[in-house]
């Protein structure tokens, strides 16, 4: 069977809003430019350097959706620190009449609490399989940061699913990340829709996806040899020698 439609079509500001255009983060171009946003089917990657604003803005459209801030599913509802902004108030997410049957949220920075709220959940017995069965059944923390990640993609990922992903190469080594492509795309066979903000050029690499550059100029659509990290990348692998010595001198 070929999936082709969206569960979000794309997101823009609440005009009926007026958020102080002066105060973080609707003071930064890419959220401000967010209007003509859209998103892929498949795969749609947010890239831009730090502090552009693609972790914000994902986290936005995750808490709009429903999905706990520091990562999980609608079922995780526990709160280590609250530190999202109010972005989420201010989005409108145009969606379409097809419902995800799955949906899950991962901040690299916070997939520790979420291992640890398994932990706690699971400890307190019950009805019903334990919740790290969904992992694989081996304990979050007892494996590698990469290991883990790798659990949640394998195992708790079902596909028709809504998956939002906020730099998964964190943990993951070159290799690693071209296993992820390979899951990447299994996940979009079976129906799936993600959306990704990265830093890793081998992850935006997947093909047919829509690039949006997030920056000083707002938000645009861009091929993946046009993205700085590509060029960043491919340069100094061509002669890391002669990078090197520009950067140290």
């Amino acid at each position: 069977m070929k999936f082709e439609k969206h569960f979000l079509r794309s997101v823009r500001l609440d005009e009926r809003r007026s958020p102080p255009p002066d105060r973080y983060p609707f003071s930064l171009p890419a959220v401000r430019a967010i209007a003509g946003l859209e998103f892929h089917p498949s795969v749609t990657f947010l890239v831009g350097e730090n502090g552009s604003g693609k972790s914000t803005l994902l986290e936005a459209v995750a808490v709009r959706l429903g999905l706990n801030p520091e990562g999980g599913s609608k079922n995780f509802k526990f709160s280590t620190r609250e530190s999202h902004s109010e972005l989420c108030d201010h989005l409108v997410l145009v969606r379409t009449a097809r419902f995800p049957r799955d949906c899950w949220f991962l901040r690299a920075e916070s997939f520790f609490n979420v291992a640890t709220e398994i932990e706690h959940l699971d400890s307190g017995g019950g009805p019903g399989r334990r919740i790290i069965e969904s992992y694989g059944r081996q304990g979050l923390h007892s494996q590698s940061h990469g290991e883990s990640f790798f659990a949640l993609f394998n195992h708790r990922l079902g596909g028709e699913g809504l998956y939002l992903l906020d730099e998964p190469e964190a943990a993951l080594s070159p290799a690693r990340q071209m296993a992820f492509l390979a899951k990447l795309h299994e996940l979009v066979g079976r129906g799936s829709q993600f959306v990704i903000a990265t830093h890793s050029p081998i992850i935006m690499s997947y093909p047919s996806a829509s690039i949006y550059v997030i920056g000083q100029h707002g938000v645009r659509l861009t091929a993946l040899e046009e993205t700085e990290h590509f060029r960043v990348t491919r340069d100094f692998l061509a002669n890391p020698a002669r990078s090197l010595k520009e950067l140290m001198e």
